[in-house]
């Protein structure tokens, strides 16, 4: 029996899972029993008994997880683990959010002393999450009655867009296909000598030696017996009659299409494969890969390294950042990356060998070169992890002037939360559903009941909605908490135009009128 204020946490439907993981049992059995009778083909019934197997494998591992917690701390029992860790190692339990094919996932991440952090296997969530939350708040109360953690309230949010994600994916996207540039950058040369010899090649004739026949063009007549046309992804296929001088060859579903049963052809071979069929209405090409299309797809694999490396480089700068706060988005390193793809791709293409070998090409590369390294210097601008309250609020010009902001809260001058700016000027701070002009449809902000408590950065408790480089300014409206997200200079010139209002205290100074 659970002790008074211990949390337990476990699968839900543990029954099903068993269910599964006697399945599992089952088509272990089923594959052992196959296994004996392998031959030079592979059995079916061991394929789907080992399938089975490692699918039982998977609900065996769900339905022994456990997790309990309780004035001991927090004990995880898993397939592969147990761990016990006291509540003294524990800085905060925080929420943790993947993204899941269609849905995320909600997890608890465990931070501990030592800045290391550790996710619970339990509990979990889908797309309803009251189980969840009910579970990450026991777990938070028994946090602060037998520990010190280090937030109070709701807890930290750590999104794919959190400084604290571990950006393991990252890195192996990287190293992936900068393997991948250097091995296709690798053969860009044997594709050039391919290419000279395919246009060098001439056709063979009765002199020609043996040895040599493999890099002359060798002509055979066949006949097609019948096509098969793949109307799917697969191959379509070219069948010759008598298997001469092949069997058969696989084409597109055009070129299947365009040949006829007993239409007479003309294959030509070189280097031991055909490389054109030639009949009555239709000529088919085999597709030799040139050192321009080998040399640009290194060049993408490449660019594609440089955007992870950017992703890396953005989370390092932010290192200094709680782990809940947003980390400035990549896409201006991105932006980079493809003026840098408007230069390099042609000239790979067309001079993949010696990109360098004329002076027009030098020309070319070095403008292109310039252009890049203005535009990543304007990349590492915008990817600045600005401090909040650093910017300064333009002076007032007496137009109203619409910027984009939005008050995370539901109020009343801000019913469910429509509004997507702010304008500020010529009347009252208000809040409209559009970028202007006019305004219509406009909200007056009750700028005389709010107070300025502090402004932040964003982070993954303010949702999705927010843009990664906005800051939020945190507001006190007669005692409710609200928020105000905007980009770091707009957030500035609005909480100035609030604050000058409520000094006004709702008067034109100039008229000292009220204002409606």
């Amino acid at each position: 029996m659970a002790e008074i204020g211990e949390v337990i946490c476990r699968a839900p439907s543990r029954r099903a899972l068993w269910w599964g993981v006697g399945a599992g049992g089952a088509g272990a059995a089923v594959a052992a029993l196959r296994a004996g009778h392998l031959g030079g083909s592979l059995d079916p019934w061991f394929t789907a008994g080992a399938l089975v197997a490692l699918f039982g494998l998977v609900f065996l591992y769900a339905a022994t997880a456990r997790l309990s917690a309780g004035p001991y701390g927090l004990r995880s029992r898993t397939l592969l683990r147990r761990r016990t860790v006291p509540w003294s190692r524990i800085v905060d339990l925080r929420r943790y959010i993947q993204s899941g094919r269609n849905q995320d996932v909600h997890r608890v991440s465990v931070l501990l002393e030592d800045g290391r952090a550790w996710r619970l296997p339990l509990p979990t969530s889908g797309a309803a999450t009251t189980d969840f939350d009910a579970d990450l708040e026991a777990l938070r109360a028994l946090h602060r009655r037998y520990g010190s953690p280090a937030s109070d309230g709701e807890a930290p949010v750590i999104t794919p867009r959190s400084a604290g994600r571990r950006p393991v994916i990252t890195w192996i996207v990287g190293v992936v296909l900068l393997t991948a540039s250097a091995v296709a950058a690798s053969y860009v040369a044997d594709a050039a000598s391919e290419q000279r010899a395919w246009r060098a090649a001439v056709a063979c004739t009765d002199a020609t030696p043996a040895a040599e026949r493999r890099d002359c063009l060798a002509t055979f007549d066949g006949v097609i017996e019948r096509t098969d046309v793949n109307r799917g992804r697969g191959s379509s296929w070219l069948y010759f009659t008598d298997d001469r001088p092949i069997d058969r060859l696989s084409v597109s579903q055009d070129d299947a299409a365009a040949f006829r049963a007993g239409e007479k052809v003309e294959l030509v071979f070189w280097h031991g494969s055909a490389r054109t069929v030639t009949g009555e209405h239709r000529v088919w090409h085999d597709h030799l890969i040139s050192p321009g299309e080998l040399a640009v797809f290194s060049a993408l694999c490449l660019l594609g390294a440089g955007y992870a490396g950017a992703r890396l480089l953005v989370r390092r700068r932010g290192r200094g950042l709680r782990d809940d706060e947003l980390l400035p988005s990549a896409l201006p390193f991105a932006g980079a990356l493809g003026v840098t793809a408007v230069w390099l791709l042609p000239l790979l293409y067309l001079h993949s060998t010696d990109p360098l070998g004329s002076p027009g090409r030098v020309v070319w590369a070095a403008a292109g070169t310039a252009a890049t390294a203005a535009v990543l210097v304007l990349a590492w601008r915008a990817t600045r992890v600005r401090t909040p309250g650093e910017a300064r609020a333009a002076a007032p010009d007496g137009r109203d002037h619409f910027l984009a902001a939005r008050f995370l809260e539901a109020t009343a001058y801000n019913p469910n939360r429509f509004g997507t700016h702010v304008v500020i000027g010529d009347g009252p701070p208000a809040v409209t559903p559009h970028p202007g002009p006019g305004r219509f449809a406009a909200h007056r902000i009750p700028a005389e009941r709010l107070t300025v408590t502090g402004v932040r950065r964003a982070r993954g408790s303010d949702g999705d909605t927010v843009p990664r480089g906005w800051h939020i300014a945190e507001l006190d409206d007669d005692g409710t908490p609200v928020r105000l997200a905007a980009a770091p200079a707009d957030l500035a010139r609005i909480t100035d135009a609030l604050e000058r209002e409520r000094r006004d205290g709702g008067r034109d100074p100039e008229t000292a009128t009220t204002r409606p």
